[in-house]
């Protein structure tokens, strides 16, 4: 398995032990993109607004799930990879903006 570093900050995909679908790695990698773009936001005081970011993500688990099984196994890192990604960034969040602005607002 090799990480792939992100241009644009310390995020890295984590790409699988086979060789899978395009459409799959491609989108991991928007979406590792996406963050690595966020946390430079984050970390220049900037706003930021990742509306959709969570579809992406759904829409990647929902691709995976429809893989054959060793397939979906082998995506496994890869999703584990963003999900540090996304800890990372919420870290960042935390540290920068304090721990009110790392969670998602609640439903009221």
């Amino acid at each position: 398995m090799s990480a792939v570093t992100s241009p644009i900050a310390d995020f890295t995909l984590i790409k699988p032990p086979r060789e899978l679908p395009a459409r799959l790695i491609g989108l991991a990698e928007r979406l590792t993109r996406t963050l690595a773009v966020a946390r430079a936001l984050v970390m220049a005081g900037r706003p930021l607004d990742l509306t959709g970011f969570d579809d992406g993500i759904g829409m990647l688990c929902a691709q995976t799930l429809d893989l054959p099984t060793e397939d979906a196994r082998a995506m496994r890192p890869v999703l584990l990879g963003l999900m540090e990604n996304v800890n990372q960034l919420a870290e960042i969040f935390t540290q920068k903006l304090g721990p009110d602005h790392a969670s998602p607002p609640t439903e009221h």
